[in-house]
């Protein structure tokens, strides 16, 4: 069975983007990017919401090939197109790379992905984690807390029927008071 993991930027008031979509303030560190870059060259399936996928595939496709493409950018973005892709939309038609659409239902979908083979899941975007975290999907939690107040936005967790009791399996400090916390799910 696959392992599934939630892993985003959260800011201290637990929102994973500000109002209007607002990212500006989770600007990572160098060595919190390449903790992202080696996530990402881990990570056996990307499930990704219709939204984060055009925020992703609006700019990683080329990055390296941007006048001024740090070295970090270059690794990230190859990563990234090698990564394989699953977008759950049920209005988007085409997409580039080594990404796939999925219109069923997402349940199912996930449930179905992470019997079979291959590497880790990560799953991001607000929506489809949502669903995902309240079906009880998820067997782990990377939160990266920005120490900022946004005042509102899109929240990280979704509101849940029942508790969901985790155990806390790593604590990174990165610059700038920015905290990671992995966290496993406890059946």
């Amino acid at each position: 069975m696959r392992k599934l993991a939630f892993a985003m930027n959260m800011s201290l008031d637990g929102c994973i983007a500000a109002p209007g979509a607002d990212l500006g303030w989770s600007v990572p560190s160098e060595e919190l990017f390449q903790r992202w870059s080696d996530r990402v060259a881990a990570t056996g399936l990307a499930l990704y919401g219709r939204k984060l996928e055009e925020t992703m595939s609006s700019h990683w496709p080329s990055a390296d090939q941007q006048p001024g493409a740090t070295p970090a950018a270059i690794e990230f973005a190859g990563r990234w197109r090698e990564m394989p892709k699953a977008v759950f939309s049920s209005t988007t038609g085409t997409v580039g790379g080594n990404t796939r659409v999925v219109t069923g239902e997402a349940v199912s979908e996930v449930t179905r992905l992470k019997a079979g083979d291959g590497g880790p899941m990560d799953i991001g975007g607000a929506t489809l984690a949502a669903v995902a975290v309240r079906a009880g999907l998820i067997d782990e939690y990377v939160i990266v807390t920005h120490p900022v107040l946004v005042g509102g936005g899109t929240p990280f967790f979704p509101a849940l029927d029942t508790w969901v009791h985790l155990s806390l399996v790593e604590t990174r400090r990165f610059p700038g008071g920015v905290v990671l916390s992995r966290y496993e799910t406890i059946r």
